[in-house]
């Protein structure tokens, strides 16, 4: 049973047949977008190979089709590819059909919060790998965002994380009740949302963060191009 594939083709099906919607046009911003995905995934399959080479987390060799990128699964490699396509098309889609930025006026506030608290969770667990590795680097990818952005796109950032949390907990809890993917429970707060590891949660606003972040960065270098040859 190949489920951890079907997986990863149910996550961007959708997504890829509504990226041709008027509305969206979500197509025309590939050319930022897999510029951002490729970022997302050489980072994040690092990580992932060196946690999996010391048994932070595994995989069930029962629902994979038996491929694998050193010592990852192919299934686990598409995943940093379907999963942030499908993150940011949400993004883009609610961009799209909710003008108002609802949750602006609380973005800083959000983000200081989890700035001030993770990285204290992450010190107070240092041993724990799975926790202190992932609450750091979010709340270190939370000052690189604001660096560049301030807080300009947070909100809506935000509001697709919240929506996103839906096929996140309907995946990951396909993935982690099986198991298909493993935890070792001595590496993280041992906390779950039914079979889900609450670490999970700050992992997926970290991958989204990041892939977002470079695809508005990206999308406002053309923009700022595309002024600059204006004619005058």
């Amino acid at each position: 049973m190949y489920i951890y594939l079907y997986l990863n083709i149910a996550t961007v099906l959708f997504p890829l047949l509504l990226s041709f919607d008027k509305r969206v046009a979500f197509y025309k911003k590939w050319p930022a977008l897999f510029p951002a995905i490729l970022v997302n995934a050489l980072f994040f399959i690092t990580w992932d190979m060196f946690f999996t080479s010391i048994g932070v987390w595994g995989f069930n060799e029962k629902y994979l089709v038996g491929l694998y990128l050193f010592n990852l699964p192919l299934e686990e490699v598409l995943f940093f590819i379907t999963v942030p396509y499908a993150c940011v098309f949400i993004y883009e889609v609610l961009n799209a059909y909710i003008p108002t930025d609802l949750l602006q006026p609380s973005a800083k506030a959000i983000a200081v919060l989890l700035m001030l608290a993770l990285p204290l969770i992450g010190i107070f667990n240092i041993w724990r790998l799975y926790t202190s590795v992932t609450f750091c680097l979010l709340s270190l990818m939370h000052l690189v965002h604001l660096r560049f952005f301030a807080d300009k796109l947070l909100g809506r950032f935000y509001l697709a994380y919240v929506v996103h949390l839906v096929p996140f907990l309907l995946v990951n809890g396909v993935l982690t009740s099986l198991p298909v993917v493993w935890y070792n429970n001595q590496y993280n707060l041992g906390l779950r949302l039914g079979t889900i590891p609450v670490e999970d949660t700050m992992y997926s606003m970290m991958m989204l963060l990041l892939t977002i972040s470079v695809y508005e960065g990206l999308l406002k270098r053309k923009s700022h191009k595309q002024y600059q040859v204006l004619p005058v």
